[in-house]
């Protein structure tokens, strides 16, 4: 019988290239790497828009984020569009998230019934990009080299302190499940911020790495005049040059990452360990995922907000348990949309429950179906409306092949059989010019840029003026705020502390019948 629940664990800014199981013969990576062996590895996973907030949207809805306004960090998610865990919920299931998911506005929940911990980023307007100056640097919360500069180990940071209580919670969840006498199967998502700038790691993980073990960027820093303009806007963007780094800045930063991800991989690991104690392995698909991923330094670039492979690539690995697709890898290309079909056929093999109508149109296609070879579909997209850019950004994934447009921008294509570090744009080659006719006109359906244009701007407005309101007098955050009640927790007078005791416990002691009951 298919597994019942389902376990998603979500890193942030998790670059492929830095998983051992995608081919980096130096990050220590064990967990995953063994998900990876029981299960299927995606070879070709991206973002659907590579910015935590609205590559999230994607995830959590199955639709590209134009379809409903999702354009940048301080975007809110209508609390009208329906999420993977509505439908889940419609389906019987109990759904729970602790950690990251950077939802903004007044919803907090978008569908999950339990949420174990607050977010680590705020949940107001205030982090709104301004396309009327887009080569202005807002420096209250734009990226910049700090990161870079100031990276090395630490006993303890802000992300640290939030990714251990993020860990504790979803343990808790583990364990609750296994002795509470709700039936229903589970959806957890367990969203890690690491390995996420700043690269500051636990001197643990930071001593996993020497310094001459680190890897280098594979493509240097092109020279403004051979650049493309949309890299050099974000080489302002992170304020590249304010700052003077050289290599072992570069390898510091980079063994830091390296460090957190282990980091990350130790906390899969324990998550599947409590699993295991409570007999709810065989009957628990995980699904391992990113939101984005990181530049760190290929091209001279840091962190995400581009379509280059080292950022808009993600891993994602599923293990079902009992399915067949035990150690396969898929080369067609998937994205973040194609999560929520995924899960909805999950829940449906394991419980027989029917899949509700989809109120909005689903952009992605099950994963299962990419294993079981019943979909043919070699094709993803990706877009990106945010800070670094003044004008909608478009990237098709055709096979091999890379198209990216941005209007104003001069195209670019790519094919990275050939070319994995994207340093050859074909699009003005003669022979490509069938091909390039083909994705100038498959851009043109997918959305019209000046209409998106027109949007962001208009979402940009209202958000700005609505947060300039909101700052004034007495303020009343969006936050999410744990719920907890401590008077039905541990030993408390009004139990029966017998059953009390016996209930909480998993799995279940021998009958307990003394003689004079």
């Amino acid at each position: 019988m298919a597994p019942r629940n389902i376990l998603i664990v979500m890193a942030d800014q998790l670059t492929p290239f830095m998983v051992g199981c995608y081919g980096n013969p130096v990050v220590k990576t064990p967990h995953m790497d063994a998900l990876a062996a029981q299960g299927v590895r995606f070879d070709a996973a991206y973002s659907n828009s590579p910015l935590c907030t609205p590559g999230r949207y994607a995830f959590m809805t199955g639709q590209y984020i134009s379809r409903f306004g999702g354009w940048d960090n301080a975007a809110y998610l209508p609390s009208t569009v329906p999420t993977f865990a509505h439908y889940l919920r419609l389906m019987g299931y109990r759904t729970g998230l602790a950690g990251k998911m950077h939802f903004v506005g007044a919803d907090q929940l978008h569908g999950f019934e339990e949420r174990h911990t607050t977010d680590v980023y705020p949940a107001d307007f205030g982090w709104v990009p301004d396309w009327r100056s887009p080569e202005k640097r807002i420096d209250l919360w734009y990226h910049n080299m700090s990161s870079v500069v100031q990276a090395g180990p630490a006993s303890i940071t802000n992300q640290l302190a939030y990714d251990d209580e993020v860990g504790a919670a979803t343990l808790r969840a583990i364990y609750d499940a296994a002795r509470t006498e709700d039936e229903r199967p589970f959806c957890y998502v367990a969203s890690f911020i690491h390995p996420h700038d700043p690269y500051a790691a636990r001197p643990s993980y930071w001593d996993l790495y020497d310094d001459a073990d680190i890897p280098m960027p594979h493509a240097p820093r092109p020279n403004a005049a051979d650049n493309d303009p949309h890299s050099l806007r974000l080489e302002h963007a992170i304020a590249l040059d304010a700052v003077d780094i050289d290599d072992a800045d570069i390898r510091r930063a980079r063994r830091a990452y390296m460090a957190n991800v282990s980091y990350v991989d130790d906390w899969l690991g324990k998550l599947g360990a409590a699993l295991v104690e409570t007999g709810q392995a065989d009957d628990t698909a995980i699904l391992l995922v990113s939101d984005h991923g990181d530049m760190l330094g290929e091209r001279g670039l840091w962190y995400k907000m581009t379509f280059r492979e080292w950022a808009c690539r993600i891993p994602m690995v599923l293990h079902v348990p009992g399915r067949a697709g035990q150690g396969v890898s898929i080369a067609n290309p998937v994205s973040q949309v194609d999560v929520t079909p995924t899960l909805l056929q999950l829940a449906h093999e394991a419980t027989g429950a029917p899949i509700p109508d989809a109120i909005d149109p689903l952009d992605g296609t099950s994963l299962l179906q990419f294993v079981d070879g019943t979909t043919q579909r070699d094709t993803t997209v990706a877009e990106y409306t945010a800070e670094g850019t003044g004008q909608a950004m478009l990237m098709l994934r055709d096979g091999s092949w890379k198209y990216i447009c941005c209007p104003g921008d001069p195209d670019q294509l790519f094919d990275l059989a050939s070319d994995p570090n994207e340093e050859i744009n074909l699009a003005d080659a003669a022979e490509q010019a069938p091909r390039m006719a083909d994705f100038r006109a498959r851009a043109q359906a997918h959305w019209d840029p000046a209409d998106i244009h027109a949007r962001v701007l208009d979402s940009q407005n209202r958000r700005r003026v609505l947060s300039a309101a909101l700052r004034i007098g007495q303020h009343t955050g969006w936050d999410w705020q744990p719920k907890r009640d401590a008077t039905q927790e541990y030993t408390r007078s009004h139990m029966d502390l017998t059953s009390h005791d016996i209930t909480s416990r998993s799995p279940r002691p021998v009958p307990f019948k003394p003689k004079w009951s």
